[in-house]
């Protein structure tokens, strides 16, 4: 007897042109959606600039926080954006409207700004969020796409986004609009972000776990420092260096001069190209590398492991004032999750 086929079977591979089709609709989709950001790019450079400068200025200005409301996937979009503001430097939280007409109201206070999505301008669950904030008097930005809309017209600053068809090949399921919607959210983010002159290193208090957070950390963290630097003087033979390169492990020894300032480094690969029979009784400075590529202290990881891809080597020295107090290696980085 045939054994009954399992419903976790592989799924009957798609025909050639079943194949081609899906790719087809997959494009179809991304050139609706891409002929929505065109239009409000359009937009902006047009009527919409004016209205988004506006709501900049009062986010900017306001005591609280912006709490960004919206409904079905306008608050999925908003969920979103409320996230990039409070990451950029803007905070800001998500609350639901039909919630808010429950009680979450009062998580809503004088100083903040409200931002609320809706397409049509016409989603009842807002009204009441509508009318709290006139009647408090705070912020109202809406982000709609009806000017005449009862959202529109209560707010303090209408961000109307232009008409768009959805990729949805009965233009009803949100595909285009929804992406609209978040990409203007981020634009307000990230003109706040530059205005307020929120920099990396913000970012990175912000974002301290995971590899983004590594990578946002400074090289002082991670760095090796004090008798753990591998280091010996302009005038050292070979033998003594080649001893003190491999004590400490790095791969590779730091030269200085008379002042403690970094004059080169001598690798592996420095190795390799001086052999010959006499190195040993050589000094430093017949193999060393000048002006060896080297970090600050207050360097961000991303930054010095863009450094020691670009080079191809596997470590740095750490200096301040010319002057080598530290190394680090990317096994460190690997170790912290950042390479």
């Amino acid at each position: 007897m045939a054994k009954r086929q399992s419903a976790n079977a592989e799924a009957t591979p798609m025909r050639s042109e079943q194949a081609q089709a899906a790719i087809d609709n997959a494009l179809r989709t991304l050139e609706a959606e891409g002929s929505g950001i065109d239009a409000l790019a359009a937009s902006l450079r047009d009527g919409l600039g004016t209205p988004f400068a506006a709501a900049v200025e009062l986010i900017r200005g306001a005591q609280g926080r912006v709490i960004v409301t919206g409904m079905g996937k306008s608050g999925h979009i908003g969920a979103k954006i409320a996230s990039t503001f409070a990451s950029t430097g803007t905070p800001a939280s998500f609350v639901h409207p039909a919630e808010a007409s429950h009680g979450d109201m009062g998580m809503i206070a004088k100083g903040d700004v409200i931002v609320a999505l809706s397409w049509s301008g016409e989603t009842a669950e807002l009204k009441n969020l509508i009318d709290y904030s006139r009647r408090y008097g705070i912020g109202l930005i809406a982000m709609t796409s009806s000017a005449e809309s009862t959202l529109a017209k209560a707010a303090d600053v209408a961000l109307i986004l232009p008409q768009a068809r959805e990729a949805c090949p009965h233009n009803l399921a949100p595909t285009t609009s929804s992406l609209m919607q978040l990409a203007l959210g981020d634009a307000l983010a990230i003109a706040l972000l530059e205005s307020r002159g929120f920099t990396a290193l913000d970012f990175g208090m912000l974002h301290p776990g995971g590899k983004l957070g590594a990578l946002l950390k400074t090289v002082r963290e991670f760095m090796h420092a004090g008798d753990a630097v591998p280091l010996k003087p302009l005038g050292t033979k070979m033998s003594d260096a080649l001893v003190h390169m491999t004590a400490k492990g790095f791969g590779c020894v730091g030269i200085v001069d008379a002042q403690g300032k970094l004059a080169g480094i001598i690798t592996d690969g420095d190795l390799r190209r001086h052999m010959r029979n006499d190195l040993l009784e050589a000094t430093v400075e017949a193999v060393m590398t000048k002006s060896p590529k080297a970090v600050r202290p207050d360097q961000l990881i991303s930054e010095t492991l863009d450094i020691l891809n670009t080079t191809k080597v596997t470590a740095l020295f750490v200096v301040d004032a010319g002057k080598p107090i530290g190394i680090i290696h990317v096994h460190d980085l690997l170790r912290a999750g950042a390479a």
